[in-house]
């Protein structure tokens, strides 16, 4: 089943890993959810909270980080439209990492009493949500490869590539321009990367015509020359076949 674009963010996101029945992408459109504009750079939940409700990305784009003693901050993932970035809170008491805004965003909260009684009812959804944290988790592994094993420029290229074929997925992005409203500095949170070399390598990128990164919007100019150089394989991100042709 393709995802159209105005579909739900939560329909689009499960629909591009799994297969969804008419009833079960009804029962998720009716999840009793309150909805909350969240300005940019405020946290949606912390290390040490105790949550009893999920938050869904509706609009914008969230990070999972955690913060040194010093006060340093390591992103560990970006969350786009359709991610429901905290599932794990529905077994886990206490957050073990923070929950914030990169842009202004709408976020959808929905308490975990909903969130099982949908699952119980819809265990295939149930099995969607565990897919995804499992996809979750092997986002942070490729990450982690990236961190200790690429250069700075193959780390930022692959970054690039990741958030490039998961908006391609579902329907944010056509095939070579992207919304990507993430800071050099961000970047670098996310990478172990000064800002300073973050945009040395951007400048590079640039350079040698794969990519141009404008007011927000990444454009990619040579995809397979922007995948070769972050050694990108999309298979871990476990898009179903329809979704991943169209994120190729």
């Amino acid at each position: 089943m393709t995802s159209a674009p105005d579909q739900h963010p939560l329909v689009r996101k499960l629909e591009s890993i799994t297969d969804l029945t008419p009833e079960e992408r009804q029962a998720l459109l009716d999840l009793p959810m309150k909805v909350q504009p969240i300005g940019a750079d405020q946290d949606i939940v912390r290390e040490g909270d105790r949550p009893s409700r999920c938050c869904l990305v509706l609009q914008g784009f969230v990070c999972r980080y955690k913060m040194t003693l010093p006060g340093k901050r390591q992103i560990m993932a970006f969350h786009i439209p359709g991610d429901m970035p905290d599932l794990q809170s529905l077994h886990l008491t206490v957050l073990d990492h923070s929950l914030g805004t990169i842009t202004r965003c709408e976020v959808g909260f929905i308490r975990h009493e909903d969130v099982r009684d949908l699952v119980r009812r819809f265990p295939r959804i149930g099995d969607a949500f565990w897919r995804d944290t499992l996809i979750d988790a092997a986002i942070f592994r490729a990450w982690m490869v990236g961190m200790g094993r690429r250069e700075a420029y193959g780390r930022i290229a692959h970054l690039l590539c990741e958030v490039m074929t998961k908006l391609r997925a579902v329907g944010l992005a056509d095939g070579v321009t992207c919304e990507l409203p993430i800071t050099q500095t961000e970047l670098g949170d996310a990478l172990g990367l000064s800002t300073v070399h973050v945009n040395r390598v951007l400048q590079e990128l640039r350079g040698n015509d794969l990519i141009t990164l404008r007011g927000g919007t990444l454009t990619v100019l040579d995809w397979d020359g922007l995948k070769t150089a972050g050694e990108f394989d999309p298979a871990y991100l476990q898009l179903d076949r329809e979704h991943l042709d169209r994120a190729a």
